[in-house]
């Protein structure tokens, strides 16, 4: 008996192992090269497709904010520099403490709208249409200060409905697609939550029951809630609660500062996750209403890295977010000309208000062409947005981003389908110099290596 079970034993063993070796193989193998890989980088090897057009480019980055820096309109200066960036909306928040619309007269809300239509005309003069932060609460309706509950939501409703008939209204100022965001940072600006005495869903069901009152309005569109970042117990409640009691919400909002970029596609990645089984938001679409590589103060805001930041937080962003709102469009008055605040242009405090290298990012994305290409073979560092303009040439943007500026990287470049042989190529360095290389090939198919410097960008343009 006890020969046979060790001979039981002795045969098992080779079984154990095994399995212990499948384990290894398909468990921790694969998590190990993972972890390895990932703190390691991956090179780029990108490859662009000349027949794999996808449609018309995203171009999320055209969306501009401009922060309550002072209690009043702040963009007349800039009206030109603004505009030469093809905004297509602007956002501004503080629209009802900065410009005192609300006011009570013989126990009635009343409103002067005088000060909010000069900085809504400024906008319109850019180009770009409003997006308005519904935001923050009228002292005459509010149960303390500025971000404190309104005393009665229904006074808060009476508000809203009053601004989006005063803006989208056919017979006042008659603006089509203006975007009303419910709130700004909620969980920052009042301490806000989905549940309690300060909650978030009854500020939002009274704004989105007053749109729904709104009469002889322009098409416009209504959401939130703009939180600090991307959180379960606010993005996910908000979905579920507009959706079971029925109110309109025809976006989801909020904030990312982040030097990850992986951050920025994570946040895209769960947002649609928690919308995807409700069919009453089939046709949510996903805002990044403040972004930048860091909330506070920073001299990467002054620097180039802000910019490098920039071009690659579009590529990542494109495709998956509809709207990725840059904050901000000026400087505060600060104590120096250069100060580390979020502005792509300078205060006019300090003469002449300057453009900064995010607002050459910004102008640099905007040279791509209108229709967008396959790019395949992007790496840890190396992002890239490929695009054809209406003559069939190419136009292709490369950023080399390292948080730490560090990293080069010597990047293979092929180009696949290319219509004929002949072709001159251009590099095109961000806020630097150019070269041409004529090339004559035979080859539908033509290949290269570009070294990027850390933290550089280069456009490539392709003429045939």
């Amino acid at each position: 008996m006890v020969a046979k079970k060790k001979e039981t034993i002795s045969g098992l063993i080779p079984l154990i192992f095994g399995l212990f070796v499948i384990v290894i193989v398909v468990l921790v193998i694969p998590t190990a090269v993972q972890y390895v890989g990932k703190a390691a980088g991956v090179p780029a090897n990108l490859v662009f497709n000349y027949e794999g057009v996808l449609g018309k480019l995203p171009q999320p980055w055209r969306n501009l904010d401009q922060g309550g820096e002072e209690p009043k309109e702040m963009l007349a200066s800039v009206v030109e520099e603004v505009k030469e960036l093809n905004p297509e909306y602007i956002r501004l928040d503080h629209i009802y403490d900065a410009f005192k619309v609300v006011s009570r007269t013989d126990g009635r809300l009343t409103y002067d709208w005088t000060g909010l239509d000069k900085a809504i005309e400024v906008i319109l003069a850019t180009g770009a249409k409003p997006f308005l932060s519904l935001s923050y609460m009228p002292i005459v309706i509010s149960s303390g200060d500025m971000i404190a509950p309104a005393k009665d939501w229904n006074e808060w409703g009476q508000v809203v409905q009053a601004t989006i008939e005063h803006y989208s209204g056919r017979s006042q100022k008659n603006i089509d697609g203006i975007i009303y965001e419910v709130w700004n940072e909620p969980d920052l600006f009042g301490g806000y939550k989905t549940y309690g005495g300060k909650n978030y869903l009854e500020m939002y069901s009274a704004s989105a029951k007053a749109a729904a009152r709104a009469q002889n309005v322009n098409p416009f569109e209504i959401g939130g809630p703009a939180t600090t970042g991307l959180y379960q117990n606010w993005e996910e409640r908000l979905i579920k609660y507009v959706a079971a009691n029925d109110l309109r919400m025809d976006f989801l909002s909020w904030h990312r500062y982040s030097y990850d970029l992986e951050q920025y596609e994570r946040d895209a990645r769960q947002a649609r996750k928690w919308a995807e089984n409700i069919p009453a938001l089939v046709n949510l679409k996903f805002y990044v209403t403040e972004w930048g590589h860091n909330s506070e103060v920073d001299p990467g805001y002054d620097e180039k890295f802000g910019a490098i930041h920039t071009l690659a937080g579009a590529r990542v962003m494109m495709g998956s977010i509809d709207r990725a709102v840059l904050f901000e469009i000026k400087d505060g008055p600060g104590a120096e000309k250069y100060w580390g605040r979020w502005g792509i242009l300078t205060h006019e405090k300090f003469g002449t208000p300057e453009k900064k290298p995010r607002y050459h990012a910004l102008q640099f994305l905007n040279n791509l062409g209108p229709y967008r290409l396959s790019v395949a073979g992007e790496g840890s560092w190396i992002k890239s947005i490929a695009s054809t303009d209406d003559k069939g040439n190419l136009k292709i943007m490369v950023v080399n981003y390292d948080p730490k500026g560090l990293h080069s990287e010597a990047v293979p470049m092929t180009f696949e389908n290319l219509p004929k042989g002949n072709f001159k190529i251009t590099r095109t360095e961000f806020m630097g110099s150019s070269r041409t290389l004529n090339v004559a090939t035979t080859s539908a198919t033509w290949k290269t290596s570009e070294f990027f410097t850390p933290n550089s960008a280069a456009m490539f343009t392709v003429e045939f």
